[in-house]
């Protein structure tokens, strides 16, 4: 059984070039496009433990479109402390929507931001 309850994303694109550059140079990774059809894909790396789900940012003329509103995605930030992604927002297009903020002492912290596409996604950190 997987572990996750969330077993795919996607994340609407406007403009596919501009969201990779944004989400790479934001989160540091290295997102693998696929073109099928209609669809545009570029897709997050997976991990093999199992930890974290799968997706895609997604393009598809009349299918997908960005917003601020609706379902929140929260990324866990790689480096292990948000305020290290969060840095690296603005400088590529984005916007901070909620500065970095403690959720608890138990679950660490969490910053809202809204992309280059005009979706709204979420960041956390344990620091």
């Amino acid at each position: 059984m997987d572990k996750n309850v969330v077993g795919w994303f996607e994340i609407p694109t406007s403009n596919m070039e501009r969201a990779i550059k944004f989400y790479e140079a934001v989160f540091g990774y290295k997102l693998e496009r696929h073109q099928m059809g209609p669809l545009d894909m570029a897709w997050f790396p997976s991990v093999e433990d199992g930890i974290g789900s799968p997706g895609t940012l997604i393009y598809h003329k009349e299918a997908y479109k960005p917003s601020l509103e609706g379902t929140l995605i929260y990324f866990t930030a790689p480096s292990g402390d948000l305020s290290n992604e969060l840095a690296r927002v603005e400088p590529n297009g984005g916007k901070v929507l909620v500065p970095r903020t403690q959720i608890s002492e138990d679950h660490g912290f969490m910053a809202a931001i809204q992309d280059t596409e005009g979706n709204r996604i979420a960041l956390h950190s344990r620091k």
